[in-house]
């Protein structure tokens, strides 16, 4: 999904590659879902045996890397737009505009405004400069994970809760992480490899080797 003609094909729009009003609303309608199940226990003990680890390890990880549920009041996943990476993958030929930006920021502007506003010229670039879903998964990861676009990845958090996990589960498996989520204990030191591979080197400033390991100790 690079084109806006092709997005607007597959939001059963009218196809003349202007991202109006018209537009904007199928896609935001196209995110909602309000009976989105939930994961099931069945489905953890299934994600846990898929990646070698207990369910205490996951759901710490569930715990701590998550900002509780996976969809927002509005019946959509949980998402944030990063104008930063918009810019990155565009070569900021779209800056400055509230969508793009050298600068991470700008989070007092609506991210569901912001994405509608950048499907306006790169739909591409803007489902894969969204952390997407329960686990704030970067659409950028598309390819990586063997999706179709980034678009793909960014629909498939709208079937389920279940879903969420997947994506946190091709993230762990393709960034080569299995191991380290093993190794979560309640040893913070344990947790130390897992959290900087999921949360990148401010990993020890924002304490997450030591929330996992407290997660471990409560049983999540």
């Amino acid at each position: 999904m690079t084109t806006v003609r092709e997005l607007q094909g597959a939001l059963g729009v009218k196809v003349d590659g202007i991202f109006g009003p018209v537009s904007s609303g199928a896609l935001l309608a196209s995110f909602v879902n309000r009976n989105a199940p939930a994961v099931t226990d069945a489905d953890m003990a299934a994600f846990a045996a898929r990646l070698g680890c207990s369910l205490r390890q996951l759901r710490a990880v569930a715990k701590v890397e998550s900002g509780g549920s996976a969809f927002d009041a509005q019946g959509r996943p949980k998402m944030l737009f990063e104008r930063h990476l918009f810019h990155r993958l565009t070569n900021g030929e779209h800056s400055p505009a509230t969508f793009s930006s050298p600068q991470w920021g700008g989070y007092d502007v609506s991210s569901w405004a912001k994405l509608a506003a950048a499907c306006s010229v790169d739909p591409g670039a803007a489902f894969g400069a969204c952390s997407w879903g329960k686990f704030q998964v970067l659409g950028l990861h598309w390819s990586t994970f063997g999706l179709a676009s980034s678009f793909a990845l960014a629909r498939s958090t709208v079937r389920s809760e279940k879903a969420h996990y997947e994506l946190l589960s091709l993230y762990i498996e393709k960034h080569g992480m299995k191991d380290e989520l093993r190794a979560l204990s309640r040893d913070p030191d344990d947790c130390r490899a897992f959290a900087q591979g999921f949360n990148g080197p401010a990993y020890a400033r924002h304490g997450y080797h030591t929330k996992l390991a407290a997660a471990m100790e409560r049983g999540a």
